[in-house]
């Protein structure tokens, strides 16, 4: 079954893609066992088309949760970035967002890597600070100019703003006492 899909993920652009999963969602458990695989280049399509296509909080997700939280720090930097876009929009218990917390600390001290993986994964970090305070002082050290000399300005400018919205966020909280 997984050679249709395959066919799909190397000859359709984004937009077949999901057309082709939505209207197929048989094929939906054969995509995230190939996303977290090492079958390229069809793992890396598929955690895209995952990601694009898949409901908040999917129940079909579910299951992989902690697959794929166990293969990301061995993916490569596009396949990270989608599967942080799976993880993204799922609700995690809070031992998984505390792998996933820990993962993308990794991956945003890792300068030499994609900007868009460190964004994700500095987003993630974000996210997950703001669900549990106590975490705020702790990445107050991840955000030292050197983590943003590598990055764009526009990147840079992106992750200026969300280092300002969670610098208020805790301004506020910290009041608040």
């Amino acid at each position: 079954m997984q050679s249709q899909l395959k066919n799909i993920l190397v000859s359709s652009h984004k937009e077949g893609m999901i057309a082709f999963l939505k209207s197929r969602p048989e094929y939906f458990n054969d995509a995230l066992e190939l996303a977290i695989s090492d079958d390229q280049p069809f793992a890396w399509r598929s955690a895209f088309l995952l990601s694009s296509c898949m409901k908040d909080n999917d129940i079909r997700v579910k299951k992989y949760l902690n697959s794929i939280i166990t293969c990301l720090p061995s993916k490569s930097d596009g396949h990270q970035r989608d599967l942080l876009r799976i993880l993204y929009r799922m609700k995690l218990t809070d031992k998984n967002e505390g792998l996933v917390f820990d993962a993308c600390i990794r991956l945003w001290e890792q300068i030499g890597k994609a900007p868009s993986v460190r964004v994700m994964a500095f987003k993630f970090i974000i996210k997950i600070a703001e669900k549990h305070p106590e975490l705020l002082n702790e990445i107050s050290a991840l955000m030292q100019d050197h983590y943003l000399e590598s990055l764009s300005p526009g990147i840079k400018c992106s992750v200026q703003k969300m280092i300002d919205e969670i610098s208020e966020q805790n301004k506020i909280l910290t009041d608040g006492y």
